[in-house]
């Protein structure tokens, strides 16, 4: 889907008798921008029928009312609470985006409440709360609207948000895919095309690269796979740049537990697996088609974790690119594994910061909830950049400790470490293991094992994948770029 946005500088100019107006109602029946015009046109209908009706105003709820006196098939009254801030106004946007799938052509004058980068965010909303993933239904629900106006804007037109709307809309559709649709060679294809088609350079490294390249971890998840692995290192290096991020995203396509077989029910989503990856793919193509001046590199080491004859057993050991051993105890704590090698090769380019994005731990989840992503930090700088530009993309983060008595509970007899800790703490203790790969370089992890899928429908949310981490890492690039 691709929407073509405009800008109308009044309601009269955006009119289309087959289209839709949205505006924005403050709680209280308290009307936003050009919401008083709609009122003043309809006047007693109006009235009468928000009298019957349980509109108040409250946010994500809608009201649709005829919009004949005004020049629109419809005009739809969007709720946004009693006080609107950023991400209240991508969530009402999607909302209308949601409410608007069947019109053609909408209008709206949301982009002119006073909030910084409005169009921004409301193209953003609007775009994802539209996103649909029906490419396996024999009948698809079409989305119909090919154009949205923002009136009273002026000259912006939302282009950031557009790219963002469908750097995190990329990353959903290669979450929501089947794992049979992306095996790892597929996946490197379409990284080599959509970011080389934006100026990133793609370099691939086969099974026998990988093993020359010494990824053991990635090597031994992949054993008990029919599909080979593969590593994508991407690099974006503008002429002009400040500052050098280093992204690591996890990827294993499909997580059955390996030989520490997973129940049928923890399989169910288990093609979410490689949401991290999805998540340095998205950013790095939006980073891209930005422009932003600043050098990124990406690696993203993809596998499947599957139990096959010769799949990794409990006891085993491997060497990670780094030359530090793993005592591997659980195969179904194997994202730290191939993490290993992904962030042993980012401390190898020597980057400001490194920053991966996991689906790692069950335990983060059970932390935080489905909805807020676990960061550990290196250090308290690090951590309050991440969580400004995750605050500023509108990604909810919390900080957990690298607490440094616990890291005796990831000793090994007989390695460096062990892959698992104790029953408790888990989340931290996968942490700590992945600081052992960063060569003491400032680096950030970002456990999104919650906020990667979405088991509801709302606002710009779908069930299925979500995106989550694509707006921060790009905030992030921006914040240095800025620097």
């Amino acid at each position: 889907m691709t929407i073509e946005v405009k800008t109308a500088p009044t309601i009269a100019k955006a009119a289309d008798r087959s289209g839709v107006l949205v505006v924005p109602v403050h709680e209280g029946l308290a009307w936003g921008p050009g919401a008083g015009e709609v009122a003043d046109a309809l006047g007693d209908d109006l009235t009468a029928f928000l009298a019957a009706s349980d509109f108040t105003g409250a946010a994500g709820k809608t009201a649709a009312v005829p919009g004949g006196p005004l020049g629109f098939a419809r005009v739809l009254l969007v709720g946004v609470g009693t006080e609107l801030d950023a991400e209240g106004l991508r969530r009402a946007a999607a909302v209308a985006g949601r409410a608007t799938t069947a019109a053609e052509t909408v209008a709206t004058t949301l982009a002119t409440v006073d909030i910084e980068g409005a169009a921004d965010l409301v193209v953003f909303g609007f775009s994802s709360g539209q996103y649909r993933f029906d490419r396996h239904r024999s009948e698809p629900k079409a989305v119909r609207t090919t154009t949205l106006t923002l009136v009273g804007a002026g000259k912006d037109r939302g282009d950031t948000g557009g790219v963002l709307a469908r750097a995190v809309a990329g990353a959903r559709d290669l979450v929501n895919e089947p794992a049979a649709g992306k095996p790892p060679t597929w996946l490197a294809q379409w990284a080599s095309d959509q970011l080389g088609a934006v100026g990133v350079s793609v370099e691939v490294w086969d099974e026998k690269r990988i093993v020359e390249e010494r990824l053991g971890g990635l090597a031994a998840v992949s054993w008990g796979s029919a599909q080979p692995p593969r590593l994508v290192r991407m690099h974006y290096k503008p002429r002009k740049r400040t500052g050098k991020l280093a992204f690591v995203g996890k990827g294993i396509v499909f997580d059955s537990g390996g030989l520490s077989i997973k129940p049928a029910e923890g399989m169910m989503a288990m093609k979410t697996d490689m949401a991290g990856a999805a998540a340095v793919f998205g950013a790095m193509w939006a980073i891209a088609s930005l422009k932003l001046p600043v050098e990124v590199i990406g690696f993203t080491p993809l596998t499947e974790n599957m139990p096959g004859g010769r799949a990794v057993r409990p006891g085993d050991v491997f060497t990670a690119r780094n030359g530090k051993t793993v005592e591997v105890l659980n195969t179904d704590a194997e994202g730290r594994l191939v993490l290993a090698d992904g962030l042993s090769l980012a401390a190898e380019e020597k980057p400001d910061l490194i920053v991966d994005v996991a689906t790692l731990t069950g335990a983060c989840k059970v932390a935080l909830g489905e909805r807020i992503a676990g960061l550990f930090a290196s250090d308290d700088e690090v951590a309050s950049r991440l969580l400004a530009a995750a605050a500023d993309a509108g990604e909810p983060l919390w900080r957990l400790p690298l607490e440094k008595e616990y890291r005796s509970k990831i000793d090994s007899p007989v390695a460096d470490m062990k892959n698992t800790g104790d029953k408790f703490g888990g989340a931290i203790s996968a942490a700590l293991l992945l600081e052992r790969f960063v060569d003491d370089r400032p680096w950030a992890h970002l456990d999104v094992a919650g906020p990667a899928r979405s088991e509801t429908d709302e606002h710009y949310l779908t069930k299925g994948g979500t995106g989550f981490g694509v707006r921060t890492l790009v905030a992030l690039a921006a914040q240095t770029a800025a620097s």
